[in-house]
Order: structure tokens, then sequence, then C-alpha cells
């Protein structure tokens, strides 16, 4: 962050109005990601986890990836993932075996299930999604939103965060 000057802004605590934008961005985000959590899954019986899981294998070479491929795709902790990826296939949407009969590795693949899931519940999930965050906002608005994420995104690839002493 920097000032009005375009100086490196001092380390120190955010003011007032500073955390209740904070506040305002975690509460909200926390609200569209319950939202859109319920109406997907009343919408198609998945979850936003199995939706990410499906779309990145639908994606890939012969519906298949390393597990941990998967979770570097879908930004989740290895465990994370495994818990996840055992409901999945006890519900018949995935298949986890060997990498090439390499032991070091799953690899996960989308079943016939799991992608007619998928595909089925593509649709709604969209429709969700512009009901939930893109008809919230103009044109121009979803525009600095870009700029905004972009922004973000940036800052958190490059910074990292000082801990206390």
């Amino acid at each position: 962050m920097k000032d009005e000057d375009d100086a490196p802004a001092r380390r120190r605590s955010p003011n007032a109005a500073e955390l209740a934008i904070w506040r305002d961005y975690v509460e909200t985000s926390e609200q569209v990601k319950r939202t859109l959590t319920t109406a997907f899954h009343d919408t198609s019986g998945i979850s936003p986890g199995d939706y990410a899981v499906m779309l990145a294998l639908s994606e890939a070479a012969e519906k298949t990836l390393r597990s941990s491929d998967v979770a570097d795709v879908v930004g989740w902790e290895r465990s994370r993932l495994s818990h996840h990826l055992r409901r999945m296939e006890e519900r018949g949407l995935i298949t986890r075996g060997l990498v090439g009969g390499d032991a070091r590795g799953a690899a996960v693949t989308l079943t016939d299930t799991g992608a007619r899931i998928f595909r089925s519940s593509s649709a709604s999930h969209l429709r969700l999604v512009r009901e939930i965050f893109i008809d919230a906002f103009t044109p121009t608005q979803l525009d600095a939103m870009r700029t905004l994420t972009e922004t973000l995104h940036q800052h958190l690839d490059t910074t990292q965060p000082t801990t206390p002493s």
C-alpha cells in the first residue's frame, strides 16, 4: 500500500476506516460463499468443492490428474483434498489409483457418473454465479472488481507477511 506521496507506507496497524473495509470484505465474501454453497447444493446436489474438483478433472487429459495437481488447482491442503476425494469416491464421482504403477502419487479420475453430474450441474452453477455475484454489479463495477482482485492477487504473490516478534 502506498500513501498519497507514492512512498511506501510505513508498517502500521490499520486505522478504523481500513478495519471497517476489511471487515465488510470478510463478512461479505463469507456470505457470498455460504449463499452460493447452499444454493448450489440445493440445485445440483453437489458442493462447490465437488464442482471445483470435477472441473479440474474434466479439463485434464483423460480426465485424470495426480492428487497433488488437483490440490494445486483447487488451492487446498493435501489433507483436506484427501478427505474430500474419499467422500467423492464413495459417491462414485471419481476413482483413485496409482500413477503408472508409482506408489508415490495417486491418480484421480473423473468417472462417467461424475462427468454426467458435472455437466448437468454446470448450467445451474453458472446461473447461480450470475444471480448471486454478477448481477449485483454494473459493468463498470465489474471492471473495477477485476482491477481490484488482480491488484490483490499480485500483492499476495509478491508479499511475505511479517510476523510479530
